[in-house]
């Protein structure tokens, strides 16, 4: 059984709170913008009309040497790679002539 239940008194960890801020700054951002097509779509120039913009980024979009260094931590995995496709498909293409070649003789 999970333990998330388990203790309500614990407070949340920052993770999560980061999570709901920026869930909420997403929603607030989306909603302005349907106000927006609203507008354009009843007449009022596009030009005229202020696009909403994020008004919160959580820590790590503001600096640009935490995102270098966070995507300098993600390798890519070989499986997820073309050659590593191409390899495997060609592997089973090899074992498939050589199985061809057995029975042949």
């Amino acid at each position: 059984m999970s333990k998330r239940h388990k203790h309500r008194q614990v407070v949340l960890p920052p993770t999560i709170e980061t999570r709901a801020h920026a869930h909420n700054e997403r929603h607030r951002v989306n909603s302005e913008l349907h106000l927006v097509t609203n507008l354009v779509s009843h007449g009022v120039e596009p030009d005229d009309v202020i696009e909403p913009g994020p008004a919160w980024k959580p820590l790590h979009h503001h600096d640009a040497e935490i995102g270098i260094e966070q995507s300098r931590k993600q390798v890519i995995k070989h499986w997820k790679t073309k050659a590593w496709k191409r390899r495997k498909v060609v592997r089973k293409q090899r074992v498939l002539e050589i199985e061809h070649l057995r029975d042949i003789a």
